[in-house]
This record gives C-alpha cells, structure tokens and sequence, in this order.
C-alpha cells in the first residue's frame, strides 16, 4: 500500500465554535457542517480552497466510531505537531498579531522555507510551512 496524502486531521475539542474560527480567521479555511447523522454542534469540517476537508473538528458528545480517552487542551500525546503547507507568511504572522498569540518564526533561507509555530484554542501545536516560490 502506498500512502497518496494525508487525508485530515480530527481535533476533539470542548470549543468546537471558537476553534472553528481559529482556523477559518487565521487560515482561511472554510467551516461546513459535517454529514448527517451528525449535529452542527457537534461537528464542524474546515476546508482548503481546493475543497479538500483537512480538518475535522468534533465536540466531545459527537459519536465517535472508535472512542478513546481524550482531554481537550491538553498537550497532543504522541503527536507532536501538525504541519500545514501555507502561503502568505507576512498576512498569517499579522493575523496572529493582531489575536495577541503566541508564536515562533524559524527561518530556514537555505531551503527557501520560513515556519510559524503557534498553538490552536485546544493547545494543539501547529507548524504552519511557507516555502518560497
């Protein structure tokens, strides 16, 4: 088997609402409701401009077919980060700016790619990549 992308990313969250805009205000994702049997306020899906759902937020009541503990907020486990592809490094770090977060910038020049490293409502650590054209 060969893995073509990865698909999505699922965050269960106790702030389905804020995190949603998070993601929609500093990236531009847009949120849409997940499919039925699923409640618009249990589930919110954000989508890339090329209409690729690439995170699926859930609330905590949303069901779930394979459940395991989790405590929103809390550091990621194992996973340490996720790592999106962006464009636009000046309109995100001013975005950021103006929420008052919390970031990192790491430039690498040598492969043409600048970092950001902020984290989302729930404390998941995000790598946002921009690589030079």
């Amino acid at each position: 088997m060969i893995v073509e992308r990865l698909d999505h990313v699922n965050i269960i969250t106790d702030r389905l609402d804020e995190t949603a805009r998070f993601y929609a205000e500093l990236l531009d994702l847009e949120a849409r409701d997940g499919p039925p049997p699923l409640e618009p306020d249990q589930v919110r899906w954000m989508y890339d401009s090329s209409d690729q759902a690439i995170l699926h937020l859930n609330s905590i009541d949303c069901p779930r077919q394979y459940d395991r503990k989790v405590a929103p907020g809390a550091e990621t486990g194992a996973i340490h980060h996720v790592a999106l592809r962006c464009g636009d490094f000046d309109e995100v770090r001013d975005r950021l700016d103006a929420r008052g977060a919390d970031y990192s910038i790491n430039d690498l020049s040598t492969i043409g790619l600048k970092q950001i490293f902020t984290a989302d409502p729930n404390n998941v650590l995000l790598e946002l990549n921009f690589f030079s054209a």
